[in-house]
């Protein structure tokens, strides 16, 4: 039987207006226990910052992350898909576009979020990647 987005989907969402700091959304992450926040105008989905994009965009670049916003800083190319997708296209699009994390959308406007792990924990158990997926993380 074919799994759909919205059957290992992230539903509780972790949302930032785009004017809001990189050092904002880090601390967010942080406090959420959570490796990207989307980027939300009125609701709208605007782009996806993760940790990466904020290691990478700002702070190796000597960026200032109290004065770069998260809409500089987030993916310009943004990959969505919908709940009604299968995971294999959502596996599909993670691959042709090396991500870890979709946001799931209806029109623009976020419903979900569907990262790689929840793939893994979906579909490995019992797998090496399933297994590290569910450890518990190093402190």
């Amino acid at each position: 039987m074919t799994q759909h987005v919205r059957d290992v989907m992230t539903s509780d969402l972790v949302t930032v207006e785009p004017q809001a700091s990189a050092a904002a959304a880090a601390r967010l992450m942080r406090d959420e226990d959570v490796g990207a926040v989307l980027v939300t105008d009125h609701g709208h989905l605007r782009c996806l910052v993760s940790d990466r994009d904020l290691v990478v965009r700002v702070f190796a670049e000597g960026g200032d992350p109290e004065q770069t916003t998260v809409a500089q800083a987030g993916s310009e190319e943004l990959i969505t898909v919908g709940p009604d997708d299968d995971l294999d296209r959502a596996l599909g699009l993670m691959r042709e576009h090396a991500v870890r994390r979709l946001p799931v959308v209806e029109g623009d406007r976020p419903v979900g979020i569907l990262s790689l792990g929840d793939m893994a924990i979906e579909r490995g158990e019992g797998t090496a990647l399933g297994d590290i997926s569910v450890a518990r993380p190093n402190t």
